[in-house]
């Protein structure tokens, strides 16, 4: 899904909660923010996001799937388990839906739990680092454990944030 194409549905799920006549939030997270907030990347496979009220944007979002012939999880919570408080900011109010993203940070914290092969993870992240203006691994690490204290960064992560500031 291009930024177009999540903005158009995005629009439309704000269209479906305004007819019942429901006010909802969505927070994004991975890859849509990577394309939409940051304009890092033309496309993403699905929205990883949260979003309240859970039932109703479950049911217009498959409403919209049916109408695009995109799959039932386009817009997908797999993301929830993996959230910790953060600041977001506002990308979009609509008449009926409230559209926030997570600050670079955040998003780099994620991005460096996660870190796997054959994703996007590796380039987001040197976007993110370049972003942040980070200089060294421990400043990464850091951010890492400012919002996930508990959380162990994997070995093999730690050796690809050698590897990048090394070059």
């Amino acid at each position: 899904m291009t930024a177009e194409e999540i903005t158009k549905y995005l629009t439309e799920l704000n269209d479906e909660l305004r007819l019942m006549d429901i006010r909802g939030e969505v927070s994004l997270y991975g890859g849509a923010v990577m394309c939409l907030a940051f304009k890092a990347r033309p496309a993403t496979k699905d929205v990883d996001a949260i979003f309240e009220p859970v039932k109703e944007i479950r049911n217009a979002s498959h409403r919209i799937a049916e109408k695009h012939n995109l799959t039932l999880d386009w817009l997908n919570l797999a993301v929830k388990m993996f959230v910790v408080d953060h600041p977001r900011q506002v990308l979009f109010d609509l008449s009926n839906l409230i559209v926030t993203v997570p600050d670079a940070d955040y998003l780099l914290a994620m991005k460096m739990l996660a870190l796997r092969a054959d994703t996007e993870d590796e380039n987001d992240a040197e976007f993110l680092i370049k972003r942040l203006g980070l200089t060294k691994p421990q400043e990464v690490l850091a951010i890492v454990a400012d919002y996930y204290p508990k959380k162990e960064v994997k070995h093999k992560t730690v050796l690809w944030l050698d590897d990048y500031f090394a070059q």
